[in-house]
């Protein structure tokens, strides 16, 4: 088996009714396409869900791939405990991904978890995907896959390895990249405007239409930095994940309602 379907989403926490109290609505166009993409991933019935969030354990010099057996996690932080998930690890996928990034020189652990609850970038995604889920079939195991200080190249060449790991366990997988685009966009926004928020949204929902997703790791870093964003990473681990296959891309929706920019896309392989 391989890696099926990619998926490129947002994980703002408003987005769950409960936590957004009807401010959800104002982003209608990212919850349809979210829905549309998590109707597709139970439709493909993948083993293993591959989830990478820039919210996940983060290192400077070292990838983490979160190890164990079950995690569970809550919007207890943003007023809403009583939304919770557990889910179960796909505990060889883990061990086999971080002995062959380590054998190609790419450094990659999964101890040293000090915050083993799942985070907000990793809840998102599976709390659409479980609503879509057949209550009758067990849902996929996960890997969760944090970002790092490393290269952007070395992001690309895990991905690889993630793509390596699920053909020789011959595993079915969906890889979803969680991750907000540029978090400057507005004046008014959280985090005020800055001009390269627009110019590096454009840049990345130009390169998801394009389908060459390897042009994520040329993007000036100048730019990302100083338009805020924070999926940049996630999103070279998925395009190094599709390398060498042919793909069909699309962009669902993109919105910047809240002064963050949100884009839904997905990543078929051919």
């Amino acid at each position: 088996m391989s890696i099926v379907s990619g998926f490129i989403v947002p994980h703002p926490p408003l987005i769950i009714p409960e936590v957004g109290r009807g401010d959800e609505t104002l982003i209608g166009d990212t919850i349809k396409s979210f829905q549309q993409i998590a109707a597709e991933t139970a439709a493909l019935a993948p083993e293993t869900l591959v989830i990478s969030s820039p919210h996940a354990p983060m290192y400077r010099d070292c990838l983490h791939i979160s190890g164990g057996r079950k995690a569970v996690g809550d919007f207890a932080r943003f007023r809403a405990p009583q939304v919770s998930l557990e889910i179960d690890y796909d505990e060889p996928f883990v061990q086999s991904l971080v002995s062959a990034a380590q054998a190609e020189g790419i450094p990659c652990i999964s101890e040293g978890d000090l915050e083993p609850g799942l985070d907000h970038g990793t809840l998102i995604p599976l709390y659409f995907v479980q609503k879509a889920w057949q209550q009758n079939k067990p849902f996929p195991k996960v890997v969760r896959v944090g970002i790092s200080g490393l290269s952007l190249e070395t992001h690309y060449q895990l991905g690889k390895k993630i793509a390596e790991t699920a053909n020789t366990l011959e595993r079915r997988v969906v890889f979803i990249a969680s991750g907000d685009l540029s978090h400057r966009l507005k004046k008014d926004g959280p985090y005020g405007f800055a001009a390269e928020g627009p110019q590096f949204d454009h840049a990345i929902t130009e390169i998801i239409k394009s389908g060459d997703l390897r042009k994520f790791v040329s993007l000036d870093p100048r730019l990302a930095d100083k338009a805020g964003e924070c999926g940049w990473r996630s999103f070279a681990i998925l395009a190094g994940a599709m390398d060498g296959v042919q793909i069909k891309t699309g962009l669902l929706s993109y919105e910047g309602t809240f002064g963050v920019g949100y884009a839904v896309a997905r990543v078929i392989s051919q």
